[in-house]
């Protein structure tokens, strides 16, 4: 198993692997323009686990030039608890060290309660003092 940045023709099989991997119950799923733009904008933020052709892991380790920020941790429900998830998160806070990052976050869902574990076994707490406000753009 590698990790490195998605290429763009594999776009496609990460929004199938998020579809089957990933928590997606309170959101909307993801587009293939939204994730298309992501790595034209920043090609190296889309990290991923592969194991032959197979993607079985993710990670989005977005950086804003002020602040760094991770998003849709996701491993193959059959390839969990292998260190795929702690190795993806290593890599992303690597990528941001080398970016000049100071601190990071990760979007963890209230209720996705399988994925506390694993942050907090990375040093990660959660936040209680302030909470994620959204609006749809639509």
């Amino acid at each position: 198993m590698i990790l490195r940045c998605v290429r763009a023709d594999e776009l496609p099989q990460v929004l199938a692997f998020w579809l089957a991997a990933a928590e997606n119950d309170s959101r909307p799923a993801d587009t293939a323009e939204a994730v298309a733009a992501l790595v034209g904008r920043d090609p190296d933020a889309l990290i991923v686990a592969v194991d032959g052709q197979e993607i079985v892991g993710t990670v989005i380790a977005g950086w804003d030039g002020w602040r760094c920020h991770l998003y849709r941790l996701a491993v193959a429900p059959g390839r969990r608890r292998e260190g795929i998830g702690g190795r993806l998160i290593a890599a992303a806070e690597e990528r941001f060290r080398a970016l000049g990052g100071t601190r990071v976050d990760a979007m963890v869902l209230d209720a996705n309660e399988r994925a506390h574990a694993i942050w907090a076994a990375h040093g990660y707490r959660a936040q209680p003092d302030w909470s994620r406000w959204v609006k749809p753009l639509s």
